[in-house]
């Protein structure tokens, strides 16, 4: 019985024996076969050297790729010889410089790496038997033996041409889009000068008539509120132009900063405050009791503040209220809610809200609006990382409200006092005691050099000189030495700028605040000129007081500079 047992269990053995053997030798022919479709692959070029670099092995593939037959390379030559010479130069260079040692130009420097453990990849050019080149990306691994020994190289390669034509063909298109978008950048400034430099003249002079002496009769001043009206609408339309155009093609620039938001707010509701009055409305602002601060651009948070209130009041009903609160919402954001009781929109206006120029049927009533402000608010506010939303009911009004990140920043600390002589002109007639002080104007414009002489007229503490070009102006305030020097840009002959260089580049003319008057309005330009060293960059069409306010300032810090250079004197 023992004995049947003892070779049924040999029996067994050996079958098991058997089936071992036979994995194995799946494993090994599945092995070799995997072996062979990699040597004889067409898609990828396999390159094996000896520990000197000389070619060993030259697959299927490199022979498609670089048209050598294996004879005609194996024992013959090193990788190298077949890459761009000016490559391999380039590579022994780098790594001499990065080593502090020579190294020299060929094989020794594309296997670098590998001989020293590092498996590298390559953008290499490979030059074919015929002379053509191809960009190739390639793998290089040092072969050891078992003691660890550099036996040879493995290259493995791959021909990287489609590649290197989409990067090729996307940075085409990326140099067309940016041309595009700098000529359409371009346009848009010629654009706004053209427009600006009649409406300065328009609104110039309907500011001036409003209030000349006589006052005009109310006749008079109808007509002229018609005007002004119209003009400072077509104005805003050319101002939120340019602002869309900025963004969408991305060069907005944002100034982003921690502000207090109950400052920003307080502002608001004193701008606010005398359109809602004309109108009827009444404006509330809840108070925010707790420490609020987001990060945005100051200037540009309170523009869709302004447009949001704006909207709440002139969409309102007679009598009508808009109510301002915030609220602290969970991840650490804040939503500010501007709530009004006007006649609600439907689902259908609000899927069109944000359309250019679509007023939802508002353009048939007597306010006056873009269609573009809103379109324009949703885009700043997502610029500063917020999100803008909207709710309506039919009936009983609206409630927009925008929705930022909370920052734990603080806003820096300013000198109030500096920043108060810095912001607010004070009347120079009192400092001065009516001392005559020159201003010289170089415009070329027949009607802009006008309305700034009907402006100017108007102060019996101001002699005002004029030049028509550059040149002219250059020569007339070395020899009249004016206070102060308003300069348009585009000038005939030499521009505005390099006429601001060479009053600056004079020690007669050098000290002359200068301000720049222009029709450009991009903030590119602005921003170009105050870097040039312009005082104050006026844009037109001219406000008058901002204009006199300027102005004063201007001549104030002359005023302050000679009283300084007077007593030193003593």
């Amino acid at each position: 019985m023992s004995d049947h047992r003892t070779r049924f269990s040999n029996i067994d053995k050996a079958r098991k024996a058997d089936g071992v053997e036979v994995q194995r030798q799946q494993t090994l022919l599945k092995t070799g076969a995997l072996q062979a479709a990699i040597l004889t692959s067409a898609n990828f070029s396999i390159i094996a050297t000896d520990e000197r670099g000389i070619i060993q092995l030259f697959n299927v593939g490199a022979e498609r790729m670089l048209g050598y037959t294996a004879a005609e390379v194996v024992n013959k030559i090193n990788p190298s010889d077949i890459h761009d010479p000016q490559e391999v130069m380039a590579r022994a260079e780098a790594l001499s410089l990065e080593l502090g040692t020579q190294i020299t130009p060929g094989f020794e420097a594309l296997a670098f790496k590998a001989s020293r453990g590092i498996e590298d990849i390559y953008d290499l050019t490979y030059i074919c038997k015929n002379g053509s080149r191809f960009p190739a990306i390639v793998s290089i691994t040092a072969l050891r033996d078992d003691d660890g020994r550099i036996i040879g190289y493995l290259l493995i390669g791959t021909d990287n041409s489609v590649r290197k034509e989409v990067e090729r063909a996307l940075k085409e298109a990326i140099s067309v889009a940016e041309k595009a978008n700098l000529a359409k950048s371009d346009f848009l400034s010629s654009m706004s000068h053209e427009l600006r430099t009649p409406l300065s003249a328009i609104l110039g002079f309907a500011q001036l008539m409003e209030s000349g002496t006589p006052l005009p009769t109310p006749a008079q001043k109808r007509s002229i509120d018609q005007i002004l009206q119209a003009g400072w609408y077509l104005l805003d339309l050319i101002n939120e132009i340019l602002d869309l155009a900025l963004i969408e093609s991305g060069k907005l620039s944002l100034s982003l900063e921690p502000i207090a938001l109950s400052e920003v707010l307080l502002e608001c509701e004193t701008m606010i405050e005398s359109q809602a009055q004309k109108r009827g409305i009444t404006v509330t602002f809840e108070r925010i009791d707790f420490p609020c601060f987001v990060k945005a651009d100051r200037t540009r948070i309170k523009q869709v503040l302004i447009n949001l209130l704006s909207n709440a009041i002139k969409y309102n009903r007679p009598g009508g209220v808009v109510a301002v609160s915030c609220v602290r919402k969970a991840q650490g954001r804040i939503r500010v809610d501007v709530e009004d009781t006007g006649e609600g929109l439907t689902a259908e206006k609000i899927s069109q809200l944000f359309q250019p120029f679509n007023r939802l049927g508002q353009e048939s009533t007597t306010e006056q609006g873009t269609g573009i402000g809103l379109v324009m608010t949703k885009r700043l506010v997502e610029l500063m990382g917020g999100v803008l939303a909207v709710e309506s009911i039919v009936g009983r009004g609206s409630i927009f409200s925008i929705e930022m990140n909370l920052t734990v920043e603080r806003p820096r600390l300013i000198d109030h006092f500096q920043d108060l002589q810095e912001v607010v002109a004070t009347n120079l007639i009192n400092d001065l005691d009516l001392d005559v002080r020159t201003v010289l104007y170089v415009e070329d414009n027949p009607a802009n050099l006008m309305l700034v002489e009907d402006m100017i007229a108007r102060r019996a503490d101001i002699r005002l000189l004029t030049a028509k070009d550059g040149m002219s102006g250059i020569a007339i305030a070395r020899s009249a030495r004016p206070d102060v020097i308003l300069m348009d840009i585009n000038l005939p002959g030499i521009s505005g700028i390099k006429a601001l260089k060479i009053l600056a580049d004079d020690a007669t003319t050098k000290h002359i605040p200068v301000i720049a008057l222009s029709a450009n309005a991009m903030q590119r330009d602005i921003e170009k000129m105050l870097e040039a060293g312009f005082f104050r960059y006026l844009t037109k069409p001219i406000k008058f007081t901002e204009f006199i306010e300027t102005l004063d300032e201007a001549l104030k810090l002359v005023n302050t500079k000679t009283s300084r250079s007077d007593s030193e004197k003593y």
